[in-house]
């Protein structure tokens, strides 16, 4: 079964009581392989949520939340019967989990856990079976609320605990934003050491056109570390897999030969969309590709299309980028052998017309752009001279190859190094 996700923010509809203010709720997820409910608002956000009986649901309300569409039903089987959300009153959106028939959940094990206070998790593994009878279930029996507790877990991507948002920086970029008025941003920066970030929306789904490679460019360490792919293979080019845009690999015979690494190498360095649709279907596919983003906690990076992916069907966002840069950073998908070989691919992308712009002499950046008619991105892994490391994400959404698009990553990436560098106190941390 496919996990449904849905984009809810881009809608245009406001309902006219909701306070000025107020969030919204971004995007929801439910992956039925795992039992696990992703929540994204675009904004900070306070829930509430507890169990209700007959039938059995679990009810979470977004305080101050707009949905900016009519109610939302899903049918799922299995132990999630269906989940629907919709507007509650003016200020609050709900989303409720109603299980199926026979199914329980003990409110001392079920946990709803918030990232930055706009993502929340919810594990659905702990719903049961009741093999006895119903009215044994502790939520059963009773039209009470039981009140399940929201625990605000303040380490991005389960790694790099978090300290605040750089407001400074945030009040710059805006500004810069008005200016570029024509253009859609969404970005996420992170300060390694000191825990500060910063975060326009960075959640928000874009085509993600080139960037798309960094998540399949771990993906294929990962196999390698697993044993399942061998960096000495030889990989033939097929016809169906050549496609045109970006690299030199096209202008091949079909049957060509390759190495998987000078391949992979390609994929990032040229960024050789041949090369590309090679390393996916030796890795298996797009769908068991997606499968293991989501398994990464990757919300909006999905693989719909080979490459080129003109049309930009293929989408990630900014956070996600920054979030698969710190797994890797802290050993959580690769080991520091392959860490240091993706490191090494990756500090040699050509393109350095986009954040490296913005960088002090002597910083040094690995990193993946992205480049299409409507959107350009990109996003890597930045050390500075004074030894400082900082991850970054910035994707752009444009009037058809605008170039202001360049110009304003540029900007954005000398605003954030230049704050991030500079001489501060602890006390100013």
């Amino acid at each position: 079964m496919k996990s449904p996700v849905l984009f809810l923010g881009l809608l245009s509809s406001v309902l006219v009581s909701l306070p000025a203010n107020a969030a919204r709720l971004q995007s929801w997820n439910f992956n039925p392989n795992n039992n696990q409910l992703s929540i994204t608002t675009d904004s900070e956000v306070k829930p509430r949520a507890f169990l209700i009986s007959n039938p059995n649901r679990i009810v979470i309300d977004f305080p101050k939340t707009s949905l900016n569409r009519s109610t939302i039903n899903r049918s799922f089987g299995a132990a999630v019967k269906e989940i629907r959300i919709g507007q509650f009153d003016a200020q609050t959106t709900r989303i409720v989990v109603e299980l199926a028939p026979g199914y329980t959940a003990n409110p001392e094990k079920l946990l709803i856990k918030g990232n930055l206070s706009t993502r929340w998790v919810v594990d659905l593994s702990v719903i049961e079976k009741d093999v006895e009878q119903i009215s044994s279930s502790p939520i059963s029996g009773s039209e009470d609320k039981i009140f399940l507790p929201i625990e605000n877990n303040l380490n991005f991507a389960g790694v790099v605990p978090l300290n605040h948002e750089i407001s400074q920086l945030e009040s710059q970029i805006k500004s810069l934003m008005r200016r570029y008025s024509s253009l859609t941003p969404g970005m996420f920066f992170l300060d390694m050491e000191t825990g500060e970030y910063l975060d326009i929306n960075g959640e928000k789904a874009f085509p993600a056109a080139s960037t798309i490679k960094f998540p399949v460019l771990v993906a294929l360490f990962q196999e390698i570390e697993a044993g399942r792919v061998k960096t000495n293979e030889t990989l033939v080019m097929r016809r169906d897999l050549m496609t045109g845009g970006s690299g030199n690999m096209q202008y091949q015979k079909p049957g060509t030969k390759f190495n998987l690494l000078e391949t992979a190498t390609r994929m990032m360095t040229i960024s050789d969309n041949t090369a590309t649709n090679m390393i996916i279907d030796r890795l298996g596919g797009k769908n068991r590709l997606n499968e293991r983003f989501r398994s990464w906690g990757l919300q909006n990076t999905v693989i719909r299309n080979l490459l080129g992916d003109f049309k930009g069907t293929n989408t990630t966002s900014a956070k996600d980028l920054v979030r698969l840069a710190a797994l890797i950073s802290n050993d959580k998908l690769i080991n520091r052998n392959s860490y240091a070989q993706v490191m090494d691919i990756m500090r040699r992308c050509k393109n350095r017309s986009l954040l490296p712009v913005g960088l002090g002499k002597g910083a040094a950046i690995a990193h993946k752009t992205g480049t299409l008619g409507r959107v350009l991105g990109d996003a890597g892994i930045i050390q500075t001279p004074s030894g400082k490391r900082y991850l970054a994400g910035i994707l752009v959404g444009r009037p058809f190859r605008d170039a202001r698009a360049k110009s304003f990553i540029n900007q954005v990436s000398r605003l954030v190094y230049g704050y991030l560098e500079q001489p501060r106190s602890v006390s100013q941390k």
